[in-house]
C-alpha cells in the first residue's frame, strides 16, 4: 500500500533544494505545480499545505501554514510573504504581505508591500496599497485602498467591517476608492481609518485622512481629505420597492469610470516604475507578470459589471439610451492607447526619477520615499492626467448623464 501523498516526488525535490517542510507527508501538490518556481532560500511549508497551479510562485522567505491549513492556487508570492492559514486563489502578494487564519482571498487581488489582515478576512477584486491593514471578521471585496506612510502610520479597516458590494437588483457595479492611485503610490498621504462594526455601500469615493466613526455605514461619496464621518442611521419605515429604478445612475456610472481610470493609472505605474524593482528579485518577473494579470482581471471585472448593469436599465429610464448606445465605446477606452500628452508627462517624471537617484535605492519602498517632493508631484500629475483623460472622454460619450467627471 502506497501511503505517499500526491506530488511526493515534487515534495522530495523541494526538500533536496533546501525548502523547510516539517511534515512532508502532509502536503498535497498539484500535477501542474512547478517546483522550479519555489525559492530554496528560507521558505517554510508547514503541515497541511496544498499547492496548485502552474503560475504559482513562492519567493524567498515565504512562510505558509503556521496557523493552519493553507491552499495556494495560481498565486504569486513575493519575498517574505506570510500566509498563515486560509484559501488563496489567483491573487498576488508583494514583499512581506501577510494574512492570518481563516483568510479567503480570491481572484483579482493584489496586496502590496506589508499589507495584510487579521483572522477571517474575505477579499476578491481588492487592491491594498503598502501597509494597509485589515482587522478581523471583514468582508472587503471590490475596492482599492491607499494611504499611510509606514507600518506605524497605515490605513486601517476595523474589525467586522463590510464593503457592501451587491445590490438587491443583483448588480456589482459597486467598486469603491479609498484614496486614489496618483497620490497613493507616493506613500506620503494621510492614512484612512474605517471604524469597526461599520460598512460602506459601494460605489463610494473617499479622500485621504478620512476617519469614519465606529458603527457608521457610509452611503455617499466623501472625496475631500481629512474629514471625520459619523453616519446617520436610517429612520425606520416601510415603503414599496422599485426594482431597477437606478435613481443614482449618473453617480454609479461616474464612480465606476473613475475606478477604471485609476486601474489604468496603476497599470502604467507598474509598467514604467515598479517593473525595475521586480527585476531585482528572484522570480520577480513572474510576480510582476502576476500583478499585471490581476490588474487586467480587475479591469475585465469592472467592464463586465457595467455591461451587466446596462442590460438591466429599463427602457423608460432617462439614461437608458445613452448608456446602451455608448457603453461599448466607453469600455473600449480602458484598453486603448493613451494620448501622446500623457507620454510627455510620463517621460518628464521618469527623467526626474532617474535624476533623483531613487532607482538606485535598495527596494521599491525606499525608492519612493527617496523621491524629492517636486519629482513626486510630477508623478502625481502624470497619473492624474491619465485619469482625467479617460474620464473626460467617457464623459463626452455619456454627456447627457451629467456625471460631473
Amino acid at each position: 500500500m502506497d501511503l505517499k501523498p500526491r506530488g511526493y516526488d515534487k515534495v522530495l525535490s523541494m526538500l533536496n533544494r533546501g525548502v523547510r517542510i516539517p511534515n512532508p507527508l502532509s502536503l498535497d501538490i498539484g500535477d501542474d505545480f512547478n517546483v522550479e518556481q519555489v525559492s530554496a532560500k528560507g521558505v517554510t511549508l508547514y503541515p497541511g499545505c496544498r499547492l496548485y497551479g502552474a503560475k504559482t510562485v513562492i519567493s524567498a522567505g515565504v512562510q505558509l501554514g503556521s496557523e493552519g491549513t493553507v491552499t495556494v492556487d495560481d498565486c504569486q508570492l513575493g519575498p517574505g510573504v506570510e500566509l498563515k492559514a486560509g484559501y488563496f486563489k489567483k491573487a498576488a502578494f508583494l514583499e512581506k504581505a501577510n494574512m492570518s487564519l481563516g483568510a479567503h482571498v480570491r481572484e483579482g487581488c493584489i496586496l502590496e508591500e506589508e499589507a495584510g489582515g487579521a483572522h477571517c478576512v474575505g477579499l476578491k477584486q481588492t487592491i491594498l496599497f503598502p501597509f494597509v491593514t485589515l482587522g478581523s471578521l471583514i468582508n472587503f471585496c471590490d475596492c482599492l485602498m491607499a494611504g499611510g506612510t509606514s507600518r506605524k502610520d497605515h490605513s486601517e479597516v476595523g474589525s467586522s467591517y463590510i464593503h457592501f458590494n451587491f445590490t438587491p437588483d443583483g448588480n456589482k457595479t459597486t467598486p469603491s476608492l479609498f484614496g486614489d492611485v496618483p497620490r497613493g503610490v507616493m506613500l506620503n498621504q494621510p492614512a484612512i481609518f474605517l471604524g469597526g462594526q461599520g460598512g460602506t455601500v459601494g460605489p463610494v469615493r473617499m479622500g485621504f485622512g478620512t476617519v469614519v466613526a465606529a458603527g457608521s455605514v457610509v452611503r455617499h461619496d466623501m472625496p475631500e481629505d481629512n474629514k471625520l464621518v459619523i453616519a446617520k442611521v436610517h429612520p425606520g419605515t416601510v415603503m414599496d420597492v422599485r426594482p431597477h429604478a437606478y435613481v443614482n445612475l449618473a453617480r454609479i456610472m461616474g464612480n465606476n469610470i473613475i475606478y477604471l481610470a485609476n486601474l489604468v493609472a496603476l497599470e502604467q505605474w507598474y509598467m514604467h516604475v515598479r517593473r525595475l524593482f521586480f527585476g531585482r528579485q528572484e522570480f520577480g518577473p513572474l510576480v510582476y507578470a502576476g500583478a499585471l494579470d490581476k490588474l487586467a482581471l480587475a479591469k475585465k471585472e469592472r467592464i463586465s459589471r457595467l455591461k451587466s448593469l446596462a442590460e438591466k436599465i429599463p427602457a423608460h429610464h432617462a439614461g437608458q439610451r445613452v448608456v446602451s448606445e455608448n457603453l461599448e465605446s466607453v469600455c473600449a477606452l480602458f484598453g486603448a492607447d493613451l494620448p501622446d500628452s500623457t507620454f510627455r508627462s510620463r517621460d518628464s517624471f521618469l527623467a526626474a526619477f532617474e535624476q533623483s537617484g531613487a532607482r538606485d535605492a535598495a527596494g521599491y519602498i525606499d525608492a519612493i520615499r527617496a523621491l524629492p517632493p517636486a519629482a513626486a508631484q510630477q508623478g502625481v500629475a502624470w497619473l492624474q492626467q491619465i485619469i482625467d483623460s479617460l474620464c473626460g472622454r467617457s464623459s463626452s460619450l455619456l454627456a447627457s448623464l451629467n456625471m460631473g467627471l
